[in-house]
């Protein structure tokens, strides 16, 4: 399978096995504009060795990626991304939100494997997720549902590329961190993990409340950098604000898929797709 995986700081393409492992990959920094030059790039040298195309992006999103509208890419808006790579490589092509093919993957071959209830996230340069209940993962009416970068988790807080203000992606992503503190997330200090990490517990236990959820899945390059410190006060928050019968005892814990989280999960979106045999 060819999986590609565009996001507001990398794009990136790979052949992935029908078992989840990723065979060979490429990859390259998401410029300003020409995004989809630079994508055709990475995926022409891999599209003849496949024969189906699945890919995670940002959202929002028409169904079925038909038009894409990543926040974090400002040069497309309304682009027919489906479309485009299907001239492009000649197969048939699937795309899902970055965040909802994650967690198909994780429940897939990663860290909730075996769970038929649970929210995959991506805490990166923005914030995304997925929610699988009763083994399926819900798409909406236009296939955004689980944006939980959306859930307010600080009222009247900083404003939000969606129009908003005070959500888990203007307060927790890569992006907000580094605007916050004029450095990258990754020079972040013990404060700032804390906090970041204590928010994302936050909007977690409000989705595990509404939902009757006990795991989340949560990946990404703020997440996974920030390591136990975040994870830590995720669940501290999680423990504080999970209260019911039904959400007591949710767990947060780090994706199993490591850096080949995007592409194993964009190769997952294809692979729901197929017709069963």
């Amino acid at each position: 399978m060819l999986a590609v995986d565009i996001g507001g700081t990398k794009l990136a393409a790979g052949l992935v096995s029908s078992d989840g492992v990723v065979l060979e990959a490429r990859a390259a920094a998401t410029p300003g504009d020409r995004v989809f030059d630079v994508l055709r790039e990475l995926v022409l040298p891999l599209a003849g060795r496949a024969t189906v195309c699945g890919v995670g992006c940002g959202g929002p999103m028409a169904s079925g990626g038909e038009e894409v509208s990543p926040l974090n890419i400002p040069a497309w808006r309304r682009f027919p991304l489906r479309r485009s790579l299907a001239e492009v490589t000649g197969l048939p092509v699937f795309v899902d939100n970055d965040a909802k093919a994650l967690a198909l993957g994780e429940g897939w071959v990663g860290a909730a494997r075996g769970q038929r209830d649970y929210i995959g996230m991506v805490v990166s340069t923005g914030v995304g997720g997925g929610i699988v209940l009763e083994g399926r993962l819900l798409d909406g009416a236009s296939g955004n549902a689980g944006h939980i970068g959306h859930v307010v988790v600080e009222p009247d807080g900083r404003a939000c590329a969606c129009g908003g203000r005070g959500c888990l992606e203007a307060e927790a992503s890569g992006t907000a961190i580094a605007a916050m503190t004029g450095a990258p997330a990754a020079s972040a200090g013990p404060s700032v993990v804390e906090r970041t990490g204590r928010l994302v517990g936050r909007g977690v236990a409000s989705v595990c409340n509404l939902l009757d959820l006990r795991l989340a899945v949560v990946a990404g390059s703020v997440a996974l950098g920030f390591g136990e410190p975040f994870f830590a006060a995720a669940q501290a928050e999680l423990d504080r604000l999970c209260r019911l019968d039904f959400s007591l005892g949710a767990r947060i814990l780090p994706g199993g898929l490591g850096a080949d989280g995007p592409l194993v999960g964009a190769a997952a979106v294809a692979l729901r797709s197929l017709p069963s045999t």
